[in-house]
């Protein structure tokens, strides 16, 4: 069986832990080799994950005939640039979320991408392809909550260390960037359409001066969707997606567990039915899938444009909160 063989850039955490554990378990996917700026690091790292290779430079990895594609899982702000380095390398690119700091920075990678459009290109909104959200995108476009009018989402952690990724501002960190893109995210899958207008609240932490806190309003067409998420509450996840003739209740929406069922409920004609899924991983799910689209050389699940979009309303939630107005797109 064909497998793309994959390199990796950098050595942080969610690919040490999930993402490349993950992948090394999917049918497609071959871990052949990771990067990083301090070569020991990255020879440990690869040790440690059983992968062969190991650069001492994120450059040296590109280089590599060997390797088809990439897994960028930088700091936000090195997203667009790097990925359009591993195209001009003639690398398929899978980069973490958020895909860049702007949407027009996302359109920059977006018009990179169309300059080799032989290649693949696809923000990991790891989420989006567990079974849990194939299967509620499906129930909702069945009609079985009716007419689809307001989604509410929430997500939060406790993350105070300085030292953090998160809380540095000057390379993109706070709590709208990093978890209020995956509120912003499903509300525009499950609706199918953009929203039309946003307005933003934040609350900024006076010494990092990113966003602590962060809420926001979508207005779709025939419909709302509110979300709130923080980096300094207790952790809780949880979205209630409500029509007028039933809901949906998602348990773990995001950081669904691969070791354990996830649940959801819908609620409709006054019973409420408990819906268990298997035990998979939405990461290895995501790599196969990136896979196959390498190999069938088809389109990726999530195209480049749905990266810019969202970006798009990232950016309306802070020209609102700005302002203390609506923001249209």
């Amino acid at each position: 069986m064909k497998k793309v063989r994959w390199g990796v850039l950098s050595t942080a955490k969610i690919g040490i832990e999930k993402v490349i554990p993950a992948m090394q378990e999917s049918k497609f996917c071959h871990m052949a080799a990771i990067a990083s700026r301090n070569l020991e690091k990255a020879q440990a790292t690869a040790g440690q994950l059983g992968i062969s290779k190991a650069y001492g430079s994120y450059e040296a990895l590109l280089a590599d005939p060997d390797i088809d594609a990439v897994y960028i899982a930088m700091p936000n702000h090195l997203h667009v640039p790097w990925s359009i380095k591993a195209l001009e390398a003639g690398k398929h690119v899978l980069c973490e979320k958020p895909i860049a700091l702007t949407g027009d920075e996302a359109e920059e990678l977006r018009d990179a991408a169309r300059r080799h459009p032989h290649l693949k290109v696809m923000e990991a909104f790891m989420y989006r392809h567990h079974l849990q959200w194939q299967r509620t995108q499906q129930l909702v476009a069945d009609g079985a909550i009716g007419a689809l009018k307001t989604i509410h989402s929430f997500f939060s952690y406790h993350n105070v260390d300085p030292a953090n990724v998160r809380n540095m501002a000057e390379i993109g960190g706070g709590g709208l960037m990093d978890i209020g893109c995956y509120c912003i995210s499903l509300s525009r899958f499950i609706f199918g359409t953009e929203p039309q207008q946003v307005y933003g609240i934040m609350e900024y932490d006076p010494e990092f001066k990113t966003d602590r806190l962060a809420s926001g309003m979508l207005r779709f067409g025939e419909g709302t969707s509110t979300f709130t998420c923080s980096t300094q509450l207790m952790p809780y996840q949880r979205v209630n997606i409500f029509g007028t003739e039933g809901r949906i209740e998602i348990e773990i929406p995001f950081n669904a567990p691969p070791d354990q069922p996830c649940r959801m409920w819908l609620e409709r004609e006054g019973e409420t039915e408990e819906i268990v899924f298997d035990i998979c991983d939405q990461y290895t799910i995501q790599g196969d899938l990136f896979s196959q689209a390498v190999i069938d050389d088809s389109a990726v699940p999530t195209p480049l444009e749905d990266a810019v979009a969202n970006m798009k309303v990232v950016d309306a939630v802070r020209r609102s909160a700005e302002s203390g107005s609506w923001a249209r797109l």
